[in-house]
């Protein structure tokens, strides 16, 4: 059966470096098809559908595709909005009366919701429609995903900031504090320990939100490795709680404050780095203390984008026209690793994705709860792409004293 009709594609959520390669891979394969008739672009995502704001990207030329595809953040602008049924509701109004037939929304958990939640107003209106949600995110979050597209390229850039930390450590030695972005899940702050070449190299410590954090434990971490290298480089994620799922972040702060989303603000102020600094200062008598809290500088970061994410977001945009117009099929695309490094997509239901978190599993994680295993080192290093680079020292024998 064809489906005749058009199509929209949005993007939600926070950007990655290579979102638009997924959108890219969308309008180009639907184009292919006879019975699309045109092919939209929603303007900040689903507020672009209930506002009716939409680049008809029929028109667009292929060569200038091309090259937004190659640029990172969302070319069709994002949004935060969550949308709830009602709102869910009002977008499927737009969508029928502009005879939109195939759906497609690049992003995140919530964004695999709002997907289900439009295609079940289809299916109670027995309006003929297919939705497929692309995935996207650098948290790496998804469920049924081996990874997501956008984690490589951050990973990349998580990876080569703390080599860079790591070789200023070494040379004026002290403690550096590096804050990565992930709330439940840790795969973003994992991917600092590909920054390590020689044994003494940081980071040394790394803190995940899948393991309890206890500020003693972390100054006896801290010590520990002080004493042990003159230094410490220490990565952490801004979700890391106490054993009663508390962020440290409240703990530490007297001052509280809240996303749209009623979320606690975790990292976004640099406080959570600040305090862990000054526990260092206080506690263990350190002087040289110094953090950073990388925040947008890991999502789009134009000149630090992995080549094996950029070619698995094209792939799964492009599979995700597939199933809808050749196969006239609705789900979320997943991607599955195979032998050494190669990938297969598949289609899962959007049940079975939706609203749901994938944090890492206990063999990334060493006992100790402060590092990341080599079976995490063997699944992350070829996400980051060719051409990863890595310092080097001097080897040359020191000269003699002479007096």
């Amino acid at each position: 059966m064809k489906l005749e009709g058009k199509v929209v594609v949005a993007q939600g959520g926070g950007p990655t470096a290579v979102i638009n390669q997924s959108l890219v891979g969308v309008v180009l394969e639907s184009r292919k098809f006879q019975q699309v008739t045109r092919v939209y672009g929603a303007e900040h995502g689903v507020d672009g559908i209930l506002n009716e704001n939409f680049f008809d990207l029929s028109q667009e030329t292929t060569n200038n595709l091309e090259k937004v595809a190659q640029t990172p953040s969302s070319a069709l602008l994002s949004t935060r909005v969550k949308p709830d049924i009602k709102y869910c509701q009002e977008m499927f109004k737009v969508l029928k009366a502009h005879d939109v037939r195939y759906f497609f929304y690049i992003g995140g958990n919530d964004s695999s919701d709002t997907v289900r939640i439009v295609n079940n107003e289809a299916e109670k209106a027995s309006y003929e429609f297919r939705a497929i949600h692309i995935p996207k995110t650098i948290d790496n979050d998804l469920v049924l995903n081996d990874h997501t597209p956008g984690y490589g390229s951050a990973a990349r850039f998580v990876a080569t900031a703390f080599a860079g930390a790591n070789l200023d450590n070494r040379a004026l030695p002290g403690v550096y504090i590096g804050v990565v972005m992930g709330r439940h899940a840790g795969f973003l702050t994992a991917a600092s320990a590909l920054a390590k070449k020689y044994p003494d190299d940081g980071p040394h410590l790394i803190y995940l939100p899948e393991r309890k954090f206890m500020i003693s434990k972390f100054l006896e971490d801290v010590k520990n490795t002080y004493a042990k290298y003159g230094r410490c480089v220490i990565a952490v994620s801004e979700g890391i709680s106490d054993e009663n799922g508390i962020p440290i972040i409240t703990k530490l702060s007297k001052h509280e404050e809240r996303d749209a989303h009623g979320n606690v603000q975790l990292s976004g102020t640099g406080a959570l780095g600040d305090l862990l600094a000054d526990e260092i200062r206080n506690k263990l008598k350190i002087k040289r203390v110094r953090s950073d809290t990388f925040g947008y500088l890991q999502r789009s970061f134009l000149d630090c984008v992995s080549d094996v994410d950029q070619q698995e977001a094209r792939e799964v945009g492009e599979k995700a026209a597939h199933f809808a117009i050749w196969h006239n099929l609705d789900g979320s695309i997943s991607i599955k690793r195979t032998g050494s490094y190669s990938v297969n997509y598949s289609l899962e239901k959007l049940e079975d994705v939706a609203g749901k978190t994938r944090v890492m599993p206990d063999t990334f994680i060493t006992p100790e709860g402060n590092n990341v295993t080599q079976d995490f080192l063997f699944y992350c290093r070829p996400l980051v792409g060719s051409g990863f680079k890595q310092a080097h020292r001097l080897r040359v024998p020191r000269a003699d004293k002479i007096l």
